[in-house]
């Protein structure tokens, strides 16, 4: 089945009953724990690293895998001096993934935010971002990822332009999922945007599946999200929490939620809508397997 069926399935099923969609987890947080920098050049510099990380997160009974591609857009690697050509690092996000899914394992190409700022509040134009999104929407495609995860956006603007840049010209299905600093006050992003507007303006943009990632939140107030954006739109609702609220431990950003307790949050994730669970910093293997394991309970 191919991934728009299966998004529309989780439409027609209802939330009672059907069938979950769960993705992956942090490969950023992952690659910092073997001592490598948490950037997508791994996908060139050490390969295997990245396949190993992938196929554990395969192995655990996971129905979608996320290319190492966060951020790997023109603007953001001109502008944060990462030394790899967009080609040549999505292409390898895209092959990597690939070898690790297994039989009936989605592939979603994964694009997220620039670093920048839209005018404005910066010096860029709409148009400059949405030929860098484009850009690497094509080669994604192009290289064979079943769909499109735009992720870790806290701009509803920026989200919006990614959105159109792979809805314009691909028919492959995209999700996009915005990070809120706060659940309270309708739940805003540090722009300001709130739950609502983001589910508005997101569905009628044509997103396939819009929800949560990131931002400050622990697994059972990204519920409370969930519940705000399921209000406004009836396409499929995507929840991806770190491993609990970051915390500064000797100036390093930890994550200590464990997979029973990441799982409970999800839990709590599906009660209030989610019909795509997956973690995002600090979630591993065994977080996943954990979700996994609950998602097997409630087929029973």
């Amino acid at each position: 089945m191919n991934l728009s069926k299966a998004l529309q399935n989780l439409v027609l099923s209802g939330v009672e009953g059907g069938k979950i969609i769960l993705l992956d987890g942090a490969i950023g947080t992952e690659l910092d724990k073997r001592g490598l920098m948490g950037r997508a050049s791994n996908n060139l510099d050490s390969p295997e690293i990245v396949l190993q990380i992938q196929r554990e997160y395969a192995q655990c009974g996971c129905d979608a895998l996320t290319t190492n591609t966060l951020t790997m857009n023109r603007i953001f690697i001109e502008t944060h001096n990462v030394n790899v050509f967009v080609r040549d690092v999505n292409k390898a996000g895209v092959k990597l993934a690939r070898q690790a899914a297994g039989v009936g394992q989605y592939v979603l190409g994964d694009i997220s935010s620039t670093g920048q700022m839209l005018e404005p509040y910066g010096t860029y134009k709409e148009q400059q971002f949405y030929d860098t999104f484009k850009e690497q929407a094509e080669i994604l495609a192009e290289a064979g990822v079943d769909g499109f995860i735009i992720e870790t956006v806290f701009d509803l603007h920026e989200a919006l332009c990614a959105l159109r840049a792979c809805k314009d010209i691909f028919s492959l299905p995209v999700i996009v999922s915005i990070a809120f600093a706060t659940e309270t006050k309708g739940a805003r992003t540090i722009m300001g945007n709130t739950a609502s507007e983001c589910a508005k303006q997101l569905t009628d943009a044509g997103a396939d599946a819009l929800g949560a990632n990131c931002g400050d939140l622990d697994p059972a107030q990204m519920a409370v999200v969930v519940s705000l954006l399921k209000k406004e739109t009836n396409v499929p609702i995507l929840a991806q929490p770190n491993a609990g609220r970051p915390r500064l431990v000797e100036d390093k950003t930890t994550f200590d939620m464990g997979p029973e307790a990441f799982a409970a949050g999800i839990n709590k994730c599906l009660q209030a809508g989610a019909r795509l669970v997956g973690g995002c910093c600090g979630t591993t293997p065994a977080h996943i397997r954990a979700v996994a394991d609950l998602l097997n309970r409630k087929k029973r």
